[in-house]
């Protein structure tokens, strides 16, 4: 396959690591405004869809062409509804964040049945396993991992232990690969944040609301 792939340099080296099964031809663009046409491409993958959903216009007007876009900070619906996109939709979500590309499952969610033998076509050729989950903000690792971040914060912020203590308590004590803080620094507390606030605002839930450490982080970007 011909792939086109938009992302930033850390997500594009744990593309990498990860690894597509077969001959294929990667382009790797961190602007969607740097390709002169989508055309030529059998495959987009927009790791950074999350932050440039306008990109849903550029690629509604291009339906032959599958896109897998980071779609952690919204959903497939709320894309349609934001833009007005009645067809054309040929974008299928996938859980894009820093630190969490190269996972062995990939995180997919689709808007109807009819691209899923899409999706199934696409994953064979890349060689990925993958498991489709419901079309929600946050899908279901990056939901859970933010929410575990965001309680490693509320713990350090009220002095109950030190970041070093918690990351090696959550390793040692449920065999996570990483502590809390590594996964805020894997994938980056902006993204962590705004994944949370995403969450808050969809679903009214304060359970998503910051820690005011994490906050306070947050606002130092």
């Amino acid at each position: 396959m011909n792939i086109l792939v938009i992302a930033d340099a850390q997500r594009y080296e744990e593309l990498q690591q990860k690894g597509m099964a077969g001959h294929h031809e990667v382009h790797w663009k961190t602007s969607l405004e740097e390709v002169l046409s989508l055309k030529v491409f059998d495959l987009v993958m927009d790791m950074l869809f999350d932050d440039r959903p306008e990109h849903a216009l550029v690629y509604a007007k291009n339906p032959g062409i599958p896109v897998l876009a980071g779609t952690v900070k919204t959903s497939l619906s709320e894309i349609m509804t934001q833009y007005a996109i009645e067809q054309g939709f040929n974008i299928m979500g996938c859980n894009f964040l820093p630190g969490l590309v190269n996972m062995p499952v990939t995180e997919v969610t689709v808007m109807d049945e009819g691209q899923k033998e899409t999706l199934d076509g696409i994953m064979y050729k890349l060689g990925w396993e993958y498991a489709l989950v419901e079309d929600i903000t946050g899908m279901v690792t990056p939901r859970v991992i933010c929410m575990i971040i965001n309680e490693a914060y509320f713990a350090a912020g009220e002095g109950t232990a030190s970041r070093e203590d918690i990351d090696t308590s959550m390793r040692l004590g449920t065999n996570y690969p990483y502590g809390p803080f590594e996964w805020s620094e894997r994938i980056g507390v902006r993204h962590v944040y705004e994944v949370l606030k995403a969450l808050q605002d969809v679903t009214g839930d304060d359970r998503y609301e910051a820690a005011p450490l994490l906050q306070t982080a947050y606002e130092a970007i």
